[in-house]
């Protein structure tokens, strides 16, 4: 969660690089006529009397700059229907996508178009390679569609082929790889384009589990060198815990809550996000911040923690200290207190 809370940590927020308000997708005759006459907010009970589907309702949020923004849910929460709206591969029925300040909602097909080729770069969990074509050349494609020349779309590719660790595969074909290799394939392709924002949506789930977490791994080593603006969509929260700045949870069409995984875990909004979040190891995501308190001074003992640690690293320590133990920020000032009783009743009352 580094990024998120560093952007946090300076005071400002940079301005997102997307910006989603009020975005509604209705499946059903005349949608748009359907939310006006209802105030363009009409209730899931409605909507459901008048046989519309409610893909995406009322979906607002924004992307910052360099975050991995994890969109999750259960199978037909409308997590995979906001991101094709957001980069318009599907018609919103209402609302406003701004991206880069311009409204996406406003712009031609045509620029669309260019925009996706040139900015937008998507990975999708079938990731459709082309099986007569080379690994450079599957690469390349995106290059090639936008006329760049042979020598220069190869070179770009070749660099890229290295960069997702599939260096001496270049003229393999397809069925010559295996599946981790093939979905790194898919990747480096929508890397081709250097897209601004990169949108994945469920790329490893058909993968086998440890290969998954080697992509997992390599997915997070890209992140560090590219420092890409990316929503990636998934079911699973382990993996949304590893790769996420800020995780929102979908529900039945809607965002139902939104920020970092302690967040949503200490603080859930709803029941459903506390159910979606229930079975999560607690003590390996929740810091000494998220239980620090106020204390006075002459209650505190001798030893420190910092308030950065994860619990799963200081709770020993914590259990066997009798009196409150001082947290401290990096700069070693106190910060707060963190108490036993506290830390046994956020790891072992919240489940029970």
């Amino acid at each position: 969660m580094a990024r998120a809370e560093t952007m946090r940590g300076r005071g400002t927020v940079p301005e997102p690089i997307i910006a989603c308000h009020d975005v509604w997708k209705l499946y059903g005759s005349d949608a748009a006529g359907f939310l006006a006459k209802h105030g363009g907010a009409p209730s899931k009970d409605v909507i459901r009397e008048q046989n519309y589907i409610p893909a995406v309702r009322a979906a607002s949020i924004d992307v910052l700059p360099g975050e991995i923004l994890v969109i999750m849910g259960l199978s037909g929460s409308g997590k995979s229907t906001l991101v094709r709206c957001l980069s318009r591969l599907i018609e919103p029925t209402a609302g406003q996508i701004l991206f880069e300040g311009k409204d996406l909602l406003a712009t031609s097909d045509t620029d669309m178009i260019e925009l996706r080729r040139h900015k937008m770069g998507m990975v999708f969990q079938h990731f459709a390679l082309f099986p007569h074509r080379t690994v450079i050349q599957n690469v390349a494609f995106p290059l090639e569609v936008q006329g760049i020349d042979r020598a220069t779309r190869e070179e770009r590719a070749r660099n890229i082929i290295e960069l997702v660790g599939l260096s001496g595969r270049a003229n393999y074909y397809p069925r010559e790889l295996s599946g981790g290799q093939q979905q790194r394939v898919g990747i480096a392709r929508s890397l081709a384009v250097e897209p601004d924002v990169w949108f994945l949506d469920e790329p490893f789930s058909a993968l086998d589990p440890l290969i998954r977490r080697e992509m997992q791994d390599e997915f997070l080593r890209l992140q560090q060198m590219l420092k890409k603006t990316i929503i990636f969509i998934t079911h699973d929260f382990d993996e949304a815990i590893r790769l996420a700045d800020r995780i929102a949870i979908m529900n039945e069409g809607k965002i139902v809550q939104h920020g970092t995984a302690e967040e949503l875990i200490t603080n859930p909004a709803t029941a459903y996000v506390a159910e979606f979040t229930r079975e999560v190891p607690r003590d390996k995501l929740l810091s000494v911040k998220s239980v620090m308190e106020d204390v006075p001074e002459g209650d505190l003992g001798g030893a420190s923690v910092r308030q950065a640690d994860k619990l799963s690293a200081v709770a020993a320590m914590i259990l066997n200290q009798e009196q409150p133990l001082r947290v401290v920020d990096d700069a070693g000032r106190t910060v707060g207190a963190v108490r036993r009783d506290r830390v046994i009743s956020e790891l072992f009352g919240a489940n029970g």
